[in-house]
């Protein structure tokens, strides 16, 4: 066999993951993950916005989504605690995961009883009980990922959750708005609730992972008091003892808060960019929402293949390479100025690396949890991301501001090297297993 035939063989053997019915199970979890959110944007605003409700009642609803930043705090009660029956019968994880599931049915059916006219502050009630179940049912889901796929198939499970969460949120959105255009906001709630559904039968077709279980003193006689303590250093603290007791811990969490920066500072100032070159809303959201997210679906299943192929610190750098480099594609929108085919490009090319990187450092995330405290490790590990994000971008108006739009997009770029940097010095200390040809 030639060389060629041989290296197109390994293509396809990698690309074979994708075949694995647990890697197909995850898109539609994914799905399941992503309709929350989706019920809670386009359907939501636009019901109030039929009633009459005022965009400031309509932006306090933004803070619905905090349950989303701060899962991490219950997600240690996900990890070690029982639900009876749901647990027995099912298993820890898909024991929760029916929990959250059947709760998110509920909430969102209930939305189709209440008017926002008269039953506002129940609205709310309703809405921040969804973000809760629905980041409850993400912290399951992330670990039941985690757990039932071995290491080399964490870039194509990264990849089929990101794209069933796109495929979930966006179609949450249209489907809302299209049953209530024609049957009402009480059919669409209703239909909204029964695609949850999709996570259920998902969910029940699938085996329970094995569950590596932490150590545990077994002495009966354990004063309650102590017994809450032990509890609470099992569930809490063990799980961030073993992350820092792993080598180069500090490095891997500045990767974590580096990564994604150069990427973070330009999603800030994209859309005012594309405004200020006189694009209209339309044009804007029509190729945003049609080549992007085609184009970031095609990267997240390009970086699933990568880490199948490459690994996991190889894939990353590449992918981040193709992010720092894919930002300089703005520069030349911004010498093209109102140009829909630049427009086209530089939207398809920067979400092409977009989803390559994201599936590449949601598969590295994932290889970092130990299986005793799956869930709690993810949740902190991606809260650490979530906040490093927000904080780190914040800046970037004032940034923006202060120089011209060349100049800033070339500063995102140079806002990617840290943590390239930070990657190539965990590759070259703690060097992965070497990639066939």
């Amino acid at each position: 066999m030639s060389r060629f035939a041989e290296r197109a063989a390994r293509w396809r053997e990698a690309a074979g993951v994708y075949r694995d019915p647990r890697v197909l199970a995850i898109t539609f979890l994914g799905i399941s993950s992503g309709l929350p959110l989706g019920v809670l944007g386009e359907p939501l605003t636009a019901w109030f916005v039929e009633h009459g409700i005022d965009k400031t009642t309509i932006g306090l609803f933004a803070l619905a989504g905090l349950p989303y930043s701060f899962k991490f705090l219950w997600a240690p009660l996900l990890d070690h605690l029982s639900l009876p029956p749901l647990t027995t019968r099912l298993g820890r994880r898909r024991g929760w995961a029916i929990a959250t599931q059947l709760g998110l049915l509920l909430a969102i059916a209930s939305l189709g009883f209440v008017r926002p006219e008269t039953d506002i502050q129940a609205i709310a009630l309703i809405t921040l009980a969804i973000a809760f179940l629905s980041a409850s049912q993400d912290i399951v889901i992330d670990a039941y990922r985690v757990e039932i796929l071995p290491e080399h198939q964490l870039g194509a499970g990264a990849a089929t959750i990101v794209l069933g969460y796109r495929l979930g949120q966006v179609g949450a959105g249209a489907v809302g708005l299209l049953v209530a255009t024609g049957f009402g906001w009480a059919a669409a709630f209703f239909v909204l609730a029964v695609a949850v559904t999709i996570g259920i039968v998902a969910i029940l077709l699938n085996p329970e992972p094995e569950w590596v279980a932490p150590a545990r003193p077994t002495d009966a006689e354990i004063a309650p008091m102590e017994r809450a303590s032990i509890w609470l250093r099992r569930a809490v603290v063990a799980p961030l003892a073993d992350f820092a007791g792993r080598p180069g811990w500090l490095m891997i969490l500045a990767l974590i808060v580096f990564y994604k920066l150069g990427d973070a500072v330009l999603s800030m100032m994209q859309t005012p960019f594309f405004l200020e070159l006189g694009f209209t809303k339309p044009e804007i959201a029509g190729i945003k929402k049609g080549v992007g997210l085609a184009a970031i679906v095609a990267g997240g299943l390009i970086g699933g293949l990568l880490v199948a192929r490459f690994g996991l610190l190889r894939s990353l750098l590449f992918a981040g390479v193709l992010q720092a480099v894919s930002n300089l594609v703005f520069v030349y929108q911004a010498w093209a100025g109102h140009d829909l085919g630049a427009l086209t490009l530089t939207v398809a090319a920067e979400n092409l690396a977009t989803g390559m990187g994201t599936t590449a450092f949601v598969a590295y995330l994932s290889s970092l949890c130990n299986q005793a405290y799956t869930a709690t490790q993810y949740a902190l590990l991606t809260s650490v991301m979530g906040a490093a994000r927000t904080v780190l971008s914040a800046s970037a108006g004032w940034f923006a501001d202060q120089m011209d739009w060349i100049s800033f997009f070339v500063l995102t770029t140079v806002a990617a090297l840290p943590g390239l940097a930070i990657l190539i010095w965990l590759i070259r200390r703690f060097p992965p297993p070497e990639a066939s040809d």
